[in-house]
């Protein structure tokens, strides 16, 4: 589907919703949510995936005073600010960010698709179950999600490096999360992986997707899309959006379900203090 501004804004407040509502349950003592503009920079804890400024620069330019409150915000946790940039975003943006000493570290593609066109569940197949998560499963789901998230599928650009602690945090952030709704796979009554999801104002965000490796190659996230989109489209969502490295194994995936892509972000990284010292 073709994404223009209006929906590409649409999608980006989505994702930055997600940010507010994680850094908000989050329990961890400095975790905050920042609002600018249409984004949110949001922290939760050191080296945590979530800490980013998204959804910034489709409704204007945030003035340097905004990105200082931000900029100053994480200097006092030592953590480098990083910024997600669409590229619908104005480029006066990208401009101002270089200034001020952001280098660029990477893409990440957003894909979308639209749920009105989803066509009628089937059955998986291969023995593949997939079970919404209940209060008592969650802890499954962790373990699970968490040795499937470390297991990287080597295809693509490598994507950000994180250790087993940061991880672990990230999942246990999700889960306490409302709004969050997780997924579990079996093979034949064996843990296969896991999945997530957020809905806001009619988007679907498939917040995450991994595989054990016995079980890849066997149709584990094609199943975990399937059920999310058919949950999310009886929830009421018009859209679904997934984010996944470039190029890599489970942006092919996604795309075999009907997924396009809508626009990508750069991610802009400026060096703090501390690690551009000598």
């Amino acid at each position: 589907m073709f994404v223009d501004l209006s929906t590409a804004l649409r999608l980006e407040r989505a994702e930055a919703h997600v940010i507010q509502a994680v850094a908000e349950a989050c329990a961890a003592p400095r975790a905050f949510a920042l609002p600018i503009g249409a984004g949110v920079a949001g922290y939760l804890r050191p080296g945590s995936p979530l800490n980013k400024l998204t959804g910034i620069g489709l409704d204007g330019v945030p003035d340097d005073a905004a990105l200082e409150r931000f900029e100053a915000r994480f200097a006092e946790r030592d953590e480098p600010p990083r910024v997600e940039l669409a590229t619908l975003a104005d480029p006066a943006l990208g401009q101002r960010l270089t200034a001020r000493g952001y280098a660029l570290h990477g893409f990440e593609n957003v894909l979308v698709r639209r749920l009105a066109d989803l066509a009628p569940p089937r059955p998986s197949g291969d023995g593949i179950a997939i079970e919404r998560v209940t209060a008592d499963r969650a802890a499954t789901w962790h373990a699970a999600v968490l040795d499937a998230t470390l297991a990287s599928d080597a295809t693509g650009v490598p994507p950000d490096a994180y250790t087993r602690d940061v991880v672990d945090g990230a999942l246990a952030d999700f889960l306490a999360t409302p709004g969050f709704t997780p997924y579990l796979a079996a093979i034949d009554g064996a843990l296969a992986g896991g999945a997530s999801m957020m809905i806001h104002a009619g988007v679907a965000v498939l917040t995450g997707s991994a595989t054990l490796p016995r079980h890849r190659r066997r149709g584990v996230q094609a199943a975990l899309i399937a059920r999310r989109l058919h949950d999310a489209r009886a929830a009421g969502a018009e859209l679904a959006i997934i984010t996944t490295g470039p190029g890599t194994q489970s942006q092919a995936n996604v795309m075999k379900r009907g997924f396009a892509l809508g626009h990508a972000r750069a991610i802009l990284v400026r060096a703090t203090a501390a690690a551009a010292s000598p």
